[in-house]
Parts: C-alpha cells; structure tokens; sequence
C-alpha cells in the first residue's frame, strides 16, 4: 500500500511537469507569432492542439489529487502538496487558455506584420521565464525560486505599463483595431504571470502550510 501511495505522488509530480511543459511551450509559439508571420498558421494550429492536451492533463491530475485524498488520507506535508496541486492545475489551464486567445489575436485579428518597437515581445519572454521556473519551483518544491516567481511579477507588470504608455504615444501610427488587439496581447501576458504567481505562492503554501491569502489546507475545500 505504501508503495502504490509512493508511486501515486511520482506520478502526481511527473503529470505536473508535463503539464506545466505544455504552458510553457504554448507561451513560446505565441512568442513566435509575434516575431515572425511566416509561420503563425502552422504556430496557431499547434498551440490550439497544446491547449487540449493541458485540458486532459488537468482532468487527469484532479482525478489522481482527489484518488490519493480520497484513498490514501495524507497528512502534513503530502496533504498540503496535494491540495496546492489542485490549484495549480486550474491556473495551468488557464494559462493555456490565454495563450490560445493570444494565439487567436494574432492569427485572425488586425496584426499582419512582426510586432516590433514595442515591449510586446519582451513581455512572452518574461511571462516564458515565470512559467517556466514556477513548473520547476512545483516539481523541486523549491521555496526560494517560487519566491522568485512572485516577486518577478513587479517587471511585468511594469512592462505591460510601458506598452500603454508606447501605444498612447504613437497612437497615429496604429489603427483602433491594432491598437486594441495589441492590448488585448499585452493584458493576456499580464494575465498569465499572474498565474504563474500563483503557482509561485501555491508552491510557498505546500511547504510552510499558509497562503498569502491567509488560507490553510482545511479552507481549500470549504464551498
């Protein structure tokens, strides 16, 4: 019975990176949208098809969260683990879903040429980097590079800023449609770092017990 619960929790990791390696490579294809718009067919089909698959990955890992609380009644640190798991799976998918509707912008929206002279881009690499060490701060439950994760936040926001700030000045040199769908790009990024900050603080709970929110383990599962 050990050994199965053992097994359970490697597999809960694994399902983790999977997912959260998903996000990431959904992020980096809408990256490339913006550079570039020789491929944004091919790059909007794949992220599209990532975006189901982070779906399926979510059920999954809801299905073996509530499988291992159910059956194996974890306590301490595996329980907060597997409750904080629960959360970063729903800000997983939705990390996917933004990258979608980025992905949509860019495929079907006003966008025809590589967006350059604006910090659009910057704000996909950086939103990359979040993702990418919230997963690792999740599978290593690394307390100090979740932090990392959140206080990160602060330049990306800083940076979605800037783009209001660009747009607003060089307003001539852009249609209304542009405009809004460049915005609509830029908050989508915001959104996801927002995400990845969550997982950031879900990954702090799992290893000190408290939220920044204030929540404990008995509230996650309060209506």
């Amino acid at each position: 019975m050990r050994e199965r619960y053992l097994q359970q929790l490697r597999q809960l990791q694994g399902e983790l990176l999977d997912m959260g390696t998903l996000c990431e490579q959904a992020i980096t294809k809408t990256h490339r949208m913006l550079i570039s718009t020789e491929l944004r067919r091919e790059q909007f089909d794949e992220v599209n098809s990532m975006e189901k698959e982070i779906d399926t990955k979510e059920h999954a890992i809801e299905a073996l969260c509530i499988q291992l609380l159910l059956r194996q009644q974890p306590v301490a640190s595996d329980l907060r683990h597997i409750s904080a798991a629960l959360k970063i799976v729903t800000d997983m998918e939705r990390i996917g879903d933004q990258a979608t509707d980025i992905a949509e912008i860019m495929r079907t929206g006003s966008i025809d040429v590589p967006v350059r002279g604006i910090m659009i881009p910057e704000m996909a690499e950086h939103t990359i980097v979040m993702v990418n060490k919230s997963v690792e701060a999740c599978i290593n439950r690394d307390l100090e590079l979740a932090r990392e994760v959140i206080d990160s936040d602060d330049t990306l926001d800083e940076l979605f800023r800037t783009v209001r700030r660009t747009l607003d000045e060089n307003a001539a040199n852009y249609t209304s449609d542009q405009i809004l769908d460049l915005l609509m790009i830029a908050k989508y990024y915001e959104r996801i770092g927002d995400h990845a900050t969550n997982i950031g603080e879900w990954v702090e709970f799992s290893i000190n017990g408290i939220h920044r929110n204030g929540e404990e383990v008995a509230d996650l599962f309060v209506p």
